[in-house]
């Protein structure tokens, strides 16, 4: 098995595995905000057992590198937006007022697992990497036969977090504008309203109007004969 610090010290060696980001929850249950994408810097340090200060220095450290693989910065509206649609729901408490909020994806944890030193569940994540990466290069056959492999669902995975990571961001710049079609649209209903009752009023006015000029053309109208029974006739000649 190659030594850990392989994983410690190569760039490429922690990207040739960092799609494996299945093998986090194999090791420790890791706990996600409400989301079901992010963690913060406090769940992050509760999950490697390590204090924060501990996570702060290695972001400093290799922040190029964390950035490249999901961890991102939330500020001003967009922190706001988040801290009420997550922190909110968790089950921790949270500072208030704060300036900025680190967030991380399980690429990201991965990828500190991997470059943590001083962590005994770094360590074991880092062990079972090289485990797998050393059953692959010695040709354990795959199930591929049973379905997709496990590497396949990470990467799948590890896709579809990032994608939403970003869709995140273009959502909330489209809210302010779907909101304001919303209520055009709605002014345009009570316009198309109004000018409906404007319709029928008119339509109502024509219709009287055309009354008028057939009575003053041809005059007003017949009044209807009563309607007499037929037996009616016969009786008054009896009568007679």
């Amino acid at each position: 098995m190659p030594p850990e610090a392989v994983l410690l010290e190569s760039r490429a060696m922690r990207d040739s595995v960092i799609g494996r980001v299945g093998v986090l929850d194999k090791v420790k249950a890791l706990e996600l905000l409400p989301d079901g994408l992010h963690v913060t810097t406090r769940m992050v340090a509760e999950y490697f057992e390590v204090g924060e200060r501990v996570i702060n220095r290695l972001m400093q450290r290799h922040r190029t590198e964390l950035l490249e693989n999901g961890m991102h910065v939330l500020r001003g509206a967009d922190l706001r937006s988040f801290e009420s649609d997550n922190l909110s729901l968790s089950k921790q408490s949270y500072p208030q007022g704060r300036a900025h909020l680190t967030l991380y994806t399980r690429r990201t944890i991965l990828n500190i697992a991997m470059l943590l030193r001083d962590s005994e569940v770094a360590r074991a994540v880092r062990t079972y990497l090289l485990d797998a990466e050393e059953r692959g290069r010695a040709g354990v056959p795959r199930q591929a036969e049973s379905g997709p492999s496990l590497e396949s669902l990470d990467h799948r995975l590890t896709h579809v977090e990032s994608s939403l990571a970003d869709i995140g961001p273009v959502l909330r710049d489209l809210a302010p504008v779907i909101g304001r079609i919303s209520v055009r649209l709605d002014r345009l209903d009570r316009r198309v309203d109004a000018t409906n009752r404007v319709v029928c009023a008119m339509s109502l006015r024509l219709s009287d109007l055309a009354e008028d000029v057939r009575e003053l053309r041809y005059g007003p109208r017949p009044l209807p004969r009563p309607h007499r029974h037929p037996g009616s006739r016969a009786r008054r000649r009896d009568q007679g």
